[in-house]
């Protein structure tokens, strides 16, 4: 683990990370020993792959039921079809649970996300089409086409000008500029 992973957002997935903290912590509970700081970062990555999900009822007054929401990015990190312990498929559920319709896109993980996300949602051929007649974008992987995305482009295909990006890897002052309604995770 680098700079490069140690960047603020929804938190990690894969399948390796996730199960070497588990792995850790019972070992050291084996010990007798309590992990305090292996269960803080098993504890904050579970919040924070919940933070997008709260951010947006925060801006629909809890009441996202029938909202059409376009999730971008299903593999837990670009140039990957691995959705094991992927964010995307906690916060779809959540989201899911709200009542809220999902329209996802990535472009290599869907066939392993069909075999996985038992919910109905509707996958796309593209990054644009999932944001058509979208009332809000979520980027959960920072795929190369997700963050080429223009402030002029979600502005031109949600119906409601809401963003939030749980990588924080698109540019705020376009989209702002665009007068979309940006939350980053984990940015001031």
């Amino acid at each position: 683990i680098g700079p490069k992973f140690l960047n603020a957002g929804i938190g990690y997935g894969g399948s390796c990370f996730p199960k070497d903290v588990k792995a850790l912590k019972y070992l050291a509970e084996e010990k007798e020993y309590h992990p305090n700081l292996l269960q803080a970062v098993d504890d904050v990555n579970e919040q924070q792959n919940r933070k997008m999900v709260d951010h947006l009822l925060r801006i629909f007054d809890n009441d996202i039921q029938g909202l059409t929401i376009a999730i971008l990015g299903l593999a837990f990190k670009p140039n990957t079809d691995d959705i094991r312990e992927a964010p995307a498929l906690k916060i779809i559920n959540e989201l899911v649970d709200h009542g809220a319709d999902i329209q996802a896109y990535d472009p290599v993980a869907v066939e392993n996300a069909r075999q996985t996300i038992t919910a109905d949602i509707t996958y796309t051929n593209t990054a644009l089409d999932a944001l058509k007649g979208a009332d809000a974008a979520f980027l959960v992987t920072e795929w190369d086409e997700c963050k080429a995305l223009t402030g002029e482009q979600f502005k031109d295909n949600l119906k409601r000008p809401v963003v939030i990006d749980g990588r924080n890897a698109l540019d705020v002052e376009t989209l702002k500029a665009n007068g979309i309604i940006y939350h980053g995770i984990g940015r001031k």
